[in-house]
Protein backbone atom coordinates (compact mmCIF):
# COMPACT_ATOMS: atom_id res chain seq x y z
CA UNK A 1 0.00 0.00 0.00
CA UNK A 2 1.43 3.75 -0.65
CA UNK A 3 1.73 6.36 1.53
CA UNK A 4 -1.32 7.73 3.04
CA UNK A 5 -2.41 10.86 1.13
CA UNK A 6 -3.37 14.17 1.99
CA UNK A 7 -5.41 16.10 -0.63
CA UNK A 8 -5.77 19.84 -1.02
CA UNK A 9 -8.67 21.23 -3.19
CA UNK A 10 -8.27 24.47 -4.76
CA UNK A 11 -9.40 26.38 -7.96
CA UNK A 12 -6.70 29.05 -7.62
CA UNK A 13 -4.00 27.79 -9.32
CA UNK A 14 -1.61 29.97 -7.47
CA UNK A 15 -3.14 28.78 -4.25
CA UNK A 16 -3.17 25.45 -5.65
CA UNK A 17 0.38 25.26 -5.36
CA UNK A 18 1.62 27.08 -2.72
CA UNK A 19 -0.54 24.64 -0.42
CA UNK A 20 0.60 21.54 -1.82
CA UNK A 21 4.12 22.93 -1.95
CA UNK A 22 3.69 23.78 1.92
CA UNK A 23 2.16 20.09 2.71
CA UNK A 24 5.07 18.50 0.52
CA UNK A 25 7.86 20.42 2.52
CA UNK A 26 6.63 19.65 5.78
CA UNK A 27 5.13 15.99 5.42
CA UNK A 28 6.01 14.53 1.86
CA UNK A 29 8.26 11.99 3.45
CA UNK A 30 5.67 10.49 5.13
CA UNK A 31 2.68 10.77 3.04
CA UNK A 32 1.63 11.50 -0.44
CA UNK A 33 0.30 15.07 -1.33
CA UNK A 34 -1.95 15.18 -4.00
CA UNK A 35 -3.93 18.39 -5.48
CA UNK A 36 -7.11 19.31 -7.26
CA UNK A 37 -8.65 22.02 -8.97
CA UNK A 38 -12.34 21.17 -8.21
CA UNK A 39 -14.52 19.19 -6.08
CA UNK A 40 -15.28 17.00 -9.01
CA UNK A 41 -11.97 16.38 -10.06
CA UNK A 42 -10.93 15.51 -6.51
CA UNK A 43 -13.85 13.09 -5.70
CA UNK A 44 -13.13 11.02 -8.71
CA UNK A 45 -9.15 10.92 -7.47
CA UNK A 46 -10.56 10.03 -4.04
CA UNK A 47 -12.87 7.00 -5.97
CA UNK A 48 -9.48 5.69 -7.83
CA UNK A 49 -7.44 5.78 -4.55
CA UNK A 50 -10.39 3.76 -2.90
CA UNK A 51 -10.56 1.31 -5.85
CA UNK A 52 -6.27 1.17 -5.55
CA UNK A 53 -6.91 0.57 -1.65
CA UNK A 54 -4.81 3.11 -0.90
CA UNK A 55 -5.64 5.46 2.46
CA UNK A 56 -6.35 9.81 2.69
CA UNK A 57 -5.55 10.77 5.80
CA UNK A 58 -6.56 14.53 5.34
CA UNK A 59 -8.63 16.80 3.44
CA UNK A 60 -8.23 20.63 2.58
CA UNK A 61 -10.87 22.01 0.33
CA UNK A 62 -11.57 25.69 -0.33
CA UNK A 63 -14.98 27.00 0.59
CA UNK A 64 -15.80 29.78 -2.32
CA UNK A 65 -15.69 26.59 -5.56
CA UNK A 66 -17.80 27.04 -8.08
CA UNK A 67 -19.95 24.20 -9.40
CA UNK A 68 -19.11 22.34 -5.72
CA UNK A 69 -18.24 24.38 -3.08
CA UNK A 70 -15.97 22.55 -0.23
CA UNK A 71 -18.69 21.65 2.13
CA UNK A 72 -20.37 20.00 -0.47
CA UNK A 73 -16.91 18.57 -1.56
CA UNK A 74 -16.63 17.75 2.29
CA UNK A 75 -19.87 15.87 2.88
CA UNK A 76 -19.56 13.63 -0.18
CA UNK A 77 -15.85 12.84 0.89
CA UNK A 78 -16.98 11.51 3.69
CA UNK A 79 -19.01 8.43 2.06
CA UNK A 80 -15.32 7.99 0.46
CA UNK A 81 -13.01 8.27 3.24
CA UNK A 82 -14.93 8.57 6.39
CA UNK A 83 -12.24 8.62 8.71
CA UNK A 84 -10.10 11.15 6.65
CA UNK A 85 -9.63 14.15 8.64
CA UNK A 86 -11.31 17.40 7.34
CA UNK A 87 -10.43 21.05 6.78
CA UNK A 88 -12.09 24.01 5.34
CA UNK A 89 -10.29 26.75 3.58
CA UNK A 90 -11.30 29.75 3.32
CA UNK A 91 -10.06 33.51 1.95
CA UNK A 92 -11.27 35.65 5.11
CA UNK A 93 -13.34 34.63 8.62
CA UNK A 94 -16.41 33.21 7.22
CA UNK A 95 -18.08 32.36 10.53
CA UNK A 96 -21.56 31.13 8.80
CA UNK A 97 -19.58 28.51 6.76
CA UNK A 98 -17.41 27.14 9.79
CA UNK A 99 -20.47 26.63 11.73
CA UNK A 100 -22.05 24.77 8.96
CA UNK A 101 -18.73 23.24 8.33
CA UNK A 102 -18.36 22.01 12.11
CA UNK A 103 -21.89 20.57 12.82
CA UNK A 104 -23.47 19.63 9.28
CA UNK A 105 -19.87 18.08 7.82
CA UNK A 106 -17.97 16.84 11.13
CA UNK A 107 -15.63 19.47 9.54
CA UNK A 108 -12.17 19.66 12.11
CA UNK A 109 -10.59 22.46 11.45
CA UNK A 110 -11.36 25.69 9.61
CA UNK A 111 -8.40 28.25 8.31
CA UNK A 112 -7.55 31.38 6.66
CA UNK A 113 -6.29 32.11 3.71
CA UNK A 114 -3.26 33.30 3.57
CA UNK A 115 -1.58 30.86 6.08
CA UNK A 116 2.10 32.73 6.26
CA UNK A 117 4.40 31.64 7.98
CA UNK A 118 2.48 28.24 7.78
CA UNK A 119 5.13 27.10 10.69
CA UNK A 120 2.81 29.24 12.52
CA UNK A 121 -0.87 28.91 10.95
CA UNK A 122 -0.77 25.96 8.64
CA UNK A 123 1.34 23.58 10.69
CA UNK A 124 0.14 22.90 13.63
CA UNK A 125 -3.60 22.26 12.30
CA UNK A 126 -2.53 19.94 10.13
CA UNK A 127 -0.32 18.09 12.53
CA UNK A 128 -3.19 18.29 15.19
CA UNK A 129 -5.23 16.31 12.47
CA UNK A 130 -2.96 13.94 11.16
CA UNK A 131 -2.35 13.29 14.91
CA UNK A 132 -6.43 12.44 15.37
CA UNK A 133 -6.22 10.23 12.16
CA UNK A 134 -3.66 8.17 13.41
CA UNK A 135 -5.91 7.39 16.76
CA UNK A 136 -8.09 6.16 14.37
CA UNK A 137 -8.77 2.41 14.30
CA UNK A 138 -6.03 0.42 11.90
CA UNK A 139 -6.99 1.73 8.70
CA UNK A 140 -5.62 -1.79 6.92
CA UNK A 141 -9.75 -2.95 7.13
CA UNK A 142 -10.65 -0.04 4.77
CA UNK A 143 -10.69 -3.12 1.84
CA UNK A 144 -12.93 -5.63 4.01
CA UNK A 145 -15.41 -7.25 1.75
CA UNK A 146 -19.01 -7.88 2.62
CA UNK A 147 -21.22 -10.50 0.04
CA UNK A 148 -24.67 -10.69 0.82
CA UNK A 149 -28.48 -10.95 -0.21
CA UNK A 150 -30.29 -7.91 0.00
CA UNK A 151 -32.93 -9.64 2.32
CA UNK A 152 -30.88 -11.74 4.20
CA UNK A 153 -31.44 -11.04 7.90
CA UNK A 154 -27.62 -12.26 9.08
CA UNK A 155 -26.77 -10.12 5.90
CA UNK A 156 -28.19 -6.56 7.40
CA UNK A 157 -27.24 -7.66 10.78
CA UNK A 158 -23.21 -7.70 9.67
CA UNK A 159 -23.71 -4.43 7.13
CA UNK A 160 -25.65 -2.74 10.62
CA UNK A 161 -22.44 -3.89 12.49
CA UNK A 162 -19.80 -2.34 10.82
CA UNK A 163 -21.58 0.33 10.25
CA UNK A 164 -22.43 1.34 13.42
CA UNK A 165 -18.65 0.77 14.23
CA UNK A 166 -18.08 3.47 11.69
CA UNK A 167 -15.77 0.50 9.95
CA UNK A 168 -15.50 1.28 6.08
CA UNK A 169 -16.65 -2.26 3.98
CA UNK A 170 -17.86 -2.42 0.52
CA UNK A 171 -21.12 -4.33 -0.20
CA UNK A 172 -21.94 -6.61 -2.95
CA UNK A 173 -24.94 -8.50 -3.88
CA UNK A 174 -24.81 -11.98 -4.52
CA UNK A 175 -26.98 -11.13 -7.40
CA UNK A 176 -24.58 -8.89 -8.68
CA UNK A 177 -21.57 -10.17 -10.86
CA UNK A 178 -18.73 -9.18 -9.03
CA UNK A 179 -20.60 -10.53 -5.77
CA UNK A 180 -20.90 -14.18 -7.60
CA UNK A 181 -16.75 -13.48 -8.53
CA UNK A 182 -16.23 -12.85 -4.93
CA UNK A 183 -18.05 -15.71 -3.96
CA UNK A 184 -16.29 -17.76 -6.14
CA UNK A 185 -12.60 -16.78 -5.24
CA UNK A 186 -13.85 -17.51 -1.69
CA UNK A 187 -15.07 -21.41 -2.56
CA UNK A 188 -18.90 -20.40 -0.65
CA UNK A 189 -22.41 -20.56 -2.08
CA UNK A 190 -25.47 -18.32 -1.51
CA UNK A 191 -26.43 -20.31 1.82
CA UNK A 192 -23.19 -19.17 2.84
CA UNK A 193 -23.89 -15.64 3.54
CA UNK A 194 -22.91 -13.11 4.81
CA UNK A 195 -19.42 -13.70 3.23
CA UNK A 196 -16.83 -11.34 4.47
CA UNK A 197 -12.99 -11.34 3.07
CA UNK A 198 -10.17 -9.17 4.97
CA UNK A 199 -7.46 -7.37 2.90
CA UNK A 200 -5.21 -10.45 3.66
CA UNK A 201 -7.96 -13.14 2.13
CA UNK A 202 -8.92 -14.62 5.09
CA UNK A 203 -12.83 -15.60 4.42
CA UNK A 204 -15.39 -15.96 7.03
CA UNK A 205 -18.71 -17.48 6.32
CA UNK A 206 -21.89 -16.37 8.06
CA UNK A 207 -19.15 -14.80 10.97
CA UNK A 208 -20.09 -13.57 14.32
CA UNK A 209 -20.06 -10.09 15.37
CA UNK A 210 -17.10 -11.26 17.73
CA UNK A 211 -15.55 -12.56 14.97
CA UNK A 212 -16.49 -9.47 12.69
CA UNK A 213 -14.84 -6.99 15.28
CA UNK A 214 -12.00 -8.80 14.71
CA UNK A 215 -11.24 -8.39 11.42
CA UNK A 216 -12.33 -4.80 11.66
CA UNK A 217 -9.46 -4.15 14.15
CA UNK A 218 -12.33 -3.01 16.94
CA UNK A 219 -10.96 -4.45 20.55
CA UNK A 220 -13.02 -7.47 22.05
CA UNK A 221 -10.52 -8.52 24.42
CA UNK A 222 -10.05 -6.33 27.79
CA UNK A 223 -6.13 -5.50 28.22
CA UNK A 224 -6.49 -5.86 32.48
CA UNK A 225 -8.31 -7.71 35.06
CA UNK A 226 -9.03 -5.24 37.07
CA UNK A 227 -9.95 -1.17 37.09
CA UNK A 228 -10.98 1.70 38.97
CA UNK A 229 -14.12 2.06 36.80
CA UNK A 230 -16.29 -0.17 34.41
CA UNK A 231 -18.49 1.74 32.31
CA UNK A 232 -21.55 -0.57 30.95
CA UNK A 233 -23.10 0.75 28.00
CA UNK A 234 -21.48 2.59 24.78
CA UNK A 235 -24.82 5.29 24.35
CA UNK A 236 -24.60 9.00 25.44
CA UNK A 237 -24.66 7.66 28.79
CA UNK A 238 -21.46 5.44 28.79
CA UNK A 239 -19.74 7.89 26.71
CA UNK A 240 -19.93 10.63 29.06
CA UNK A 241 -19.14 8.54 31.61
CA UNK A 242 -16.43 7.11 29.76
CA UNK A 243 -14.90 10.47 28.77
CA UNK A 244 -15.27 12.27 32.41
CA UNK A 245 -13.84 9.55 33.97
CA UNK A 246 -10.71 8.27 31.76
CA UNK A 247 -10.31 12.40 32.01
CA UNK A 248 -10.27 12.28 35.60
CA UNK A 249 -7.88 9.86 35.79
CA UNK A 250 -9.43 6.79 36.25
CA UNK A 251 -8.36 3.97 34.72
CA UNK A 252 -11.98 2.75 32.66
CA UNK A 253 -13.20 0.37 30.30
CA UNK A 254 -16.23 1.15 28.55
CA UNK A 255 -18.10 -2.45 27.81
CA UNK A 256 -20.64 -2.30 25.01
CA UNK A 257 -22.49 -5.31 23.39
CA UNK A 258 -23.24 -4.03 20.25
CA UNK A 259 -21.61 -0.65 18.50
CA UNK A 260 -20.96 2.89 21.04
CA UNK A 261 -23.40 6.02 20.22
CA UNK A 262 -26.83 3.54 21.25
CA UNK A 263 -30.20 4.41 20.11
CA UNK A 264 -28.80 8.01 19.49
CA UNK A 265 -26.17 6.54 17.44
CA UNK A 266 -28.65 5.36 15.25
CA UNK A 267 -30.28 8.83 14.48
CA UNK A 268 -29.90 10.64 11.01
CA UNK A 269 -30.11 14.15 12.60
CA UNK A 270 -30.29 15.31 16.27
CA UNK A 271 -31.45 19.16 16.05
CA UNK A 272 -31.68 20.15 19.76
CA UNK A 273 -28.54 19.17 21.31
CA UNK A 274 -26.43 21.78 22.69
CA UNK A 275 -23.64 23.26 20.27
CA UNK A 276 -24.92 22.38 17.11
CA UNK A 277 -26.90 24.64 15.73
CA UNK A 278 -27.58 22.69 12.39
CA UNK A 279 -27.71 19.62 14.06
CA UNK A 280 -25.38 16.43 13.56
CA UNK A 281 -25.83 13.03 13.16
CA UNK A 282 -25.92 10.44 15.93
CA UNK A 283 -23.24 8.85 14.33
CA UNK A 284 -20.87 11.71 13.96
CA UNK A 285 -21.54 12.87 17.75
CA UNK A 286 -20.83 9.04 19.19
CA UNK A 287 -17.69 8.89 16.89
CA UNK A 288 -16.64 12.35 17.93
CA UNK A 289 -16.78 10.82 21.73
CA UNK A 290 -15.95 7.69 21.12
CA UNK A 291 -12.54 9.42 19.77
CA UNK A 292 -12.82 11.52 22.71
CA UNK A 293 -12.68 9.03 25.36
CA UNK A 294 -10.04 6.97 23.34
CA UNK A 295 -7.37 9.93 23.57
CA UNK A 296 -8.15 10.32 27.24
CA UNK A 297 -7.44 6.86 27.54
CA UNK A 298 -9.93 4.89 28.12
CA UNK A 299 -10.55 1.75 26.88
CA UNK A 300 -13.42 0.24 24.39
CA UNK A 301 -14.08 -3.59 25.00
CA UNK A 302 -17.05 -3.93 22.15
CA UNK A 303 -19.35 -7.39 21.47
CA UNK A 304 -19.15 -8.22 24.88
CA UNK A 305 -22.34 -9.71 26.14
CA UNK A 306 -22.84 -9.27 30.29
CA UNK A 307 -24.91 -11.71 32.15
CA UNK A 308 -24.19 -11.21 35.80
CA UNK A 309 -22.69 -8.37 38.07
CA UNK A 310 -21.24 -9.71 41.68
CA UNK A 311 -20.26 -8.24 44.91
CA UNK A 312 -17.29 -9.60 46.05
CA UNK A 313 -16.12 -7.22 49.16
CA UNK A 314 -15.16 -4.06 47.86
CA UNK A 315 -14.67 -5.41 43.98
CA UNK A 316 -17.64 -5.13 41.40
CA UNK A 317 -17.39 -8.20 39.31
CA UNK A 318 -18.88 -8.20 35.57
CA UNK A 319 -19.55 -11.38 34.32
CA UNK A 320 -19.41 -12.03 30.52
CA UNK A 321 -21.23 -14.88 28.63
CA UNK A 322 -18.19 -16.73 27.33
CA UNK A 323 -17.31 -17.36 31.14
CA UNK A 324 -14.76 -14.53 31.57
CA UNK A 325 -15.25 -11.75 34.17
CA UNK A 326 -13.71 -8.20 35.08
CA UNK A 327 -13.99 -5.84 38.07
CA UNK A 328 -13.46 -2.41 38.89
CA UNK A 329 -13.90 -0.34 42.16
CA UNK A 330 -17.01 1.48 40.87
CA UNK A 331 -19.83 0.33 37.72
CA UNK A 332 -21.54 2.86 35.97
CA UNK A 333 -24.91 1.02 34.39
CA UNK A 334 -25.37 3.54 31.35
CA UNK A 335 -27.36 -0.06 29.43
CA UNK A 336 -30.26 1.98 28.01
CA UNK A 337 -33.02 0.58 26.43
CA UNK A 338 -34.02 -1.35 23.45
CA UNK A 339 -36.85 -0.94 20.90
CA UNK A 340 -39.97 -3.11 21.97
CA UNK A 341 -40.81 -5.60 19.72
CA UNK A 342 -43.94 -5.07 17.37
CA UNK A 343 -45.41 -7.81 18.14
CA UNK A 344 -47.89 -8.81 15.45
CA UNK A 345 -48.49 -11.59 13.13
CA UNK A 346 -45.10 -12.16 10.91
CA UNK A 347 -43.03 -9.50 12.07
CA UNK A 348 -40.88 -11.66 13.64
CA UNK A 349 -39.91 -13.89 10.71
CA UNK A 350 -39.11 -10.80 8.37
CA UNK A 351 -37.64 -8.85 11.10
CA UNK A 352 -33.38 -7.80 9.28
CA UNK A 353 -36.11 -8.89 5.95
CA UNK A 354 -37.78 -5.74 5.65
CA UNK A 355 -39.16 -4.87 8.99
CA UNK A 356 -35.93 -3.31 11.63
CA UNK A 357 -36.14 -2.04 14.49
CA UNK A 358 -34.26 1.50 14.95
CA UNK A 359 -33.33 3.67 11.49
CA UNK A 360 -31.58 1.07 10.15
CA UNK A 361 -29.63 3.76 7.90
CA UNK A 362 -27.82 1.25 5.52
CA UNK A 363 -31.16 0.16 3.88
CA UNK A 364 -31.34 3.81 3.13
CA UNK A 365 -29.95 2.96 -0.88
CA UNK A 366 -32.58 0.31 -1.13
CA UNK A 367 -35.81 2.63 0.15
CA UNK A 368 -34.92 4.72 -3.38
CA UNK A 369 -38.83 5.64 -4.76
CA UNK A 370 -40.25 2.84 -2.33
CA UNK A 371 -43.29 3.11 -0.23
CA UNK A 372 -41.62 3.49 3.30
CA UNK A 373 -43.60 2.89 6.83
CA UNK A 374 -42.54 4.11 10.10
CA UNK A 375 -44.37 3.07 13.92
CA UNK A 376 -43.62 5.43 16.47
CA UNK A 377 -44.59 9.42 17.80
CA UNK A 378 -41.35 10.06 19.47
CA UNK A 379 -38.57 11.66 18.01
CA UNK A 380 -36.58 9.16 16.80
CA UNK A 381 -39.38 8.04 14.65
CA UNK A 382 -39.54 11.61 13.54
CA UNK A 383 -35.94 12.13 12.44
CA UNK A 384 -35.81 8.44 10.91
CA UNK A 385 -38.99 10.03 8.55
CA UNK A 386 -37.04 13.46 8.00
CA UNK A 387 -34.30 11.01 6.78
CA UNK A 388 -35.71 8.82 4.80
CA UNK A 389 -37.93 11.53 3.23
CA UNK A 390 -34.88 12.02 1.02
CA UNK A 391 -34.93 8.86 -0.75
CA UNK A 392 -38.33 7.22 -0.53
CA UNK A 393 -41.23 8.13 -2.63
CA UNK A 394 -43.77 8.45 0.39
CA UNK A 395 -42.47 8.26 3.90
CA UNK A 396 -45.92 7.00 6.45
CA UNK A 397 -45.83 7.32 10.46
CA UNK A 398 -48.18 5.73 11.76
CA UNK A 399 -48.65 6.83 15.28
CA UNK A 400 -51.31 5.33 18.26
CA UNK A 401 -52.79 8.09 19.79
CA UNK A 402 -54.48 10.90 18.64
CA UNK A 403 -51.61 13.45 17.63
CA UNK A 404 -47.63 13.71 18.04
CA UNK A 405 -47.92 16.69 20.18
CA UNK A 406 -47.57 14.77 23.20
CA UNK A 407 -44.10 12.77 22.28
CA UNK A 408 -42.62 14.46 19.68
CA UNK A 409 -40.78 17.97 19.71
CA UNK A 410 -41.87 20.93 18.49
CA UNK A 411 -39.51 21.54 16.07
CA UNK A 412 -40.25 18.15 14.18
CA UNK A 413 -43.32 18.01 13.68
CA UNK A 414 -43.24 21.18 12.00
CA UNK A 415 -40.10 19.70 9.90
CA UNK A 416 -42.21 16.68 9.06
CA UNK A 417 -45.44 19.18 8.51
CA UNK A 418 -43.69 21.03 5.59
CA UNK A 419 -41.90 17.82 3.79
CA UNK A 420 -44.64 17.11 1.12
CA UNK A 421 -43.75 13.35 0.89
CA UNK A 422 -44.41 12.65 4.78
CA UNK A 423 -47.87 11.34 6.08
CA UNK A 424 -49.18 11.12 9.48
CA UNK A 425 -51.50 8.32 10.18
CA UNK A 426 -52.90 9.08 13.74
CA UNK A 427 -55.09 6.77 15.25
CA UNK A 428 -53.29 3.83 13.44
CA UNK A 429 -51.60 0.86 14.18
CA UNK A 430 -49.61 -2.13 12.18
CA UNK A 431 -52.25 -5.30 12.74
CA UNK A 432 -50.29 -7.68 10.55
CA UNK A 433 -47.10 -8.14 7.99
CA UNK A 434 -46.82 -10.14 5.32
CA UNK A 435 -44.38 -11.97 2.71
CA UNK A 436 -42.48 -14.50 1.36
CA UNK A 437 -38.43 -13.67 1.51
CA UNK A 438 -39.11 -10.27 2.50
CA UNK A 439 -41.96 -7.95 3.19
CA UNK A 440 -44.08 -7.26 1.07
CA UNK A 441 -47.58 -6.10 2.85
CA UNK A 442 -48.66 -4.65 5.73
CA UNK A 443 -51.97 -4.65 7.34
CA UNK A 444 -53.04 -1.37 9.20
CA UNK A 445 -55.67 -0.68 11.61
CA UNK A 446 -57.91 2.52 12.29
CA UNK A 447 -58.03 2.04 15.85
CA UNK A 448 -61.35 4.85 15.74
CA UNK A 449 -63.15 2.64 13.75
CA UNK A 450 -61.82 -1.02 13.71
CA UNK A 451 -61.10 -0.69 9.90
CA UNK A 452 -58.56 -2.36 8.30
CA UNK A 453 -56.33 -1.99 4.77
CA UNK A 454 -53.29 -3.90 3.56
CA UNK A 455 -50.91 -1.70 1.93
CA UNK A 456 -47.92 -2.88 -0.40
CA UNK A 457 -44.06 -1.44 1.36
CA UNK A 458 -40.91 -3.27 1.46
CA UNK A 459 -39.73 -1.52 4.10
CA UNK A 460 -40.88 -0.98 8.22
CA UNK A 461 -38.94 0.91 10.99
CA UNK A 462 -40.23 0.47 14.24
CA UNK A 463 -39.59 2.82 16.97
CA UNK A 464 -42.44 1.96 19.66
CA UNK A 465 -40.94 2.14 23.42
CA UNK A 466 -38.54 0.87 25.18
CA UNK A 467 -37.43 -1.68 26.97
CA UNK A 468 -34.85 -1.54 29.31
CA UNK A 469 -31.49 -3.93 29.30
CA UNK A 470 -31.33 -5.06 32.92
CA UNK A 471 -32.65 -9.03 32.90
CA UNK A 472 -29.05 -10.10 33.29
CA UNK A 473 -29.20 -7.38 37.19
CA UNK A 474 -31.89 -9.95 38.73
CA UNK A 475 -30.37 -10.40 41.78
CA UNK A 476 -27.79 -7.25 41.56
CA UNK A 477 -29.30 -4.31 41.86
CA UNK A 478 -33.46 -3.36 43.07
CA UNK A 479 -35.07 -2.78 39.95
CA UNK A 480 -38.74 -1.72 39.17
CA UNK A 481 -41.78 -3.65 37.89
CA UNK A 482 -40.76 -2.15 34.26
CA UNK A 483 -37.09 -3.26 34.89
CA UNK A 484 -36.00 0.28 35.18
CA UNK A 485 -33.11 0.97 38.02
CA UNK A 486 -34.25 3.11 40.95
CA UNK A 487 -31.43 5.61 42.68
CA UNK A 488 -30.79 7.63 45.35
CA UNK A 489 -34.07 9.20 46.74
CA UNK A 490 -36.30 6.69 45.01
CA UNK A 491 -34.27 3.67 47.14
CA UNK A 492 -35.74 5.40 50.28
CA UNK A 493 -38.49 4.55 52.11
CA UNK A 494 -40.57 6.46 54.33
CA UNK A 495 -37.33 9.17 53.93
CA UNK A 496 -35.28 6.12 55.28
CA UNK A 497 -32.47 3.58 54.20
CA UNK A 498 -33.22 0.56 52.73
CA UNK A 499 -32.91 -2.16 55.68
CA UNK A 500 -30.42 -4.17 53.61
CA UNK A 501 -28.38 -0.70 52.63
CA UNK A 502 -24.90 -1.88 54.22
CA UNK A 503 -23.48 1.82 54.47
CA UNK A 504 -23.78 4.06 57.23
CA UNK A 505 -25.40 7.26 54.27
CA UNK A 506 -27.62 7.35 52.24
CA UNK A 507 -27.46 6.38 48.76
CA UNK A 508 -25.86 8.83 46.06
CA UNK A 509 -28.36 10.41 43.63
CA UNK A 510 -27.51 8.19 40.68
CA UNK A 511 -26.10 5.23 42.96
CA UNK A 512 -27.79 1.59 43.05
CA UNK A 513 -29.23 -0.66 45.74
CA UNK A 514 -25.68 -1.50 45.53
CA UNK A 515 -22.82 0.74 46.49
CA UNK A 516 -20.48 1.68 44.26
CA UNK A 517 -22.76 0.64 41.27
CA UNK A 518 -24.35 3.89 39.51
CA UNK A 519 -26.66 4.38 36.57
CA UNK A 520 -26.92 7.08 33.84
CA UNK A 521 -29.34 7.69 31.51
CA UNK A 522 -32.55 6.12 29.86
CA UNK A 523 -32.15 2.85 32.15
CA UNK A 524 -32.51 4.92 35.23
CA UNK A 525 -36.08 5.06 36.48
CA UNK A 526 -37.76 8.48 35.73
CA UNK A 527 -35.08 9.26 33.30
CA UNK A 528 -35.23 12.11 30.93
CA UNK A 529 -35.22 10.81 27.42
CA UNK A 530 -33.19 13.21 25.99
CA UNK A 531 -29.47 12.81 24.65
CA UNK A 532 -27.96 16.22 27.07
CA UNK A 533 -29.50 14.91 29.88
CA UNK A 534 -28.01 11.27 29.34
CA UNK A 535 -24.39 12.70 28.68
CA UNK A 536 -24.73 15.06 31.60
CA UNK A 537 -26.08 12.07 33.75
CA UNK A 538 -22.58 9.93 32.57
CA UNK A 539 -20.61 13.13 33.75
CA UNK A 540 -22.24 12.90 37.12
CA UNK A 541 -22.08 9.50 38.08
CA UNK A 542 -17.87 9.97 37.50
CA UNK A 543 -18.30 12.53 40.23
CA UNK A 544 -20.37 10.21 42.34
CA UNK A 545 -17.99 7.69 41.89
CA UNK A 546 -14.76 9.93 42.86
CA UNK A 547 -17.17 10.72 46.39
CA UNK A 548 -17.83 6.65 46.58
CA UNK A 549 -13.66 6.02 46.47
CA UNK A 550 -12.50 8.73 48.87
CA UNK A 551 -15.60 7.84 51.73
CA UNK A 552 -14.21 3.97 51.48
Amino acid sequence: MDKPVLLSVDDDPGVSRAVARDLRRKYGEDFRILRASSGAEALDALRELKLRGDVVAVLLADYRMPGMNGIEFLEQAMDLFPRARRALLTAYADTDAAIQAINVVDVDAYLLKPWDPPDEKLYPTVDGMIKSWRHSPDTAVEDVKLVGHRWSAPSFRARDFLARNAVPYRWYSVDEPEGQRLLAAADAGPDDVPVVITPDGTVLRAPSEVELAGVAGLSVEPQADFYDLIVVGGGPAGLGAAVYGASEGLRTVLVEREATGGQAGQSSRIENYLGFPDGVSGGQLADRARRQAAKFGAEMLLTRDCVALEAHGSKRVLRFADGSTIAAHAVVLATGVSYRSLGVAGADELTGRGVYYGSAMTEAQECADQKVVIVGGANSAGQAAVFFSRYASTVHILVRGPSLEASMSHYLIEQIAGIENVHVHICTTVAEAHGTDHLEQLTLQDARTGERQTVPTTHLFVFIGGEPRTHWLDGAVVRDDRGFIPTGPELLEDGRRPADWPLDRDPYFLESSLPGVFVAGDVRADSVKRVASAVGEGAMAVTLVHRYLEDR
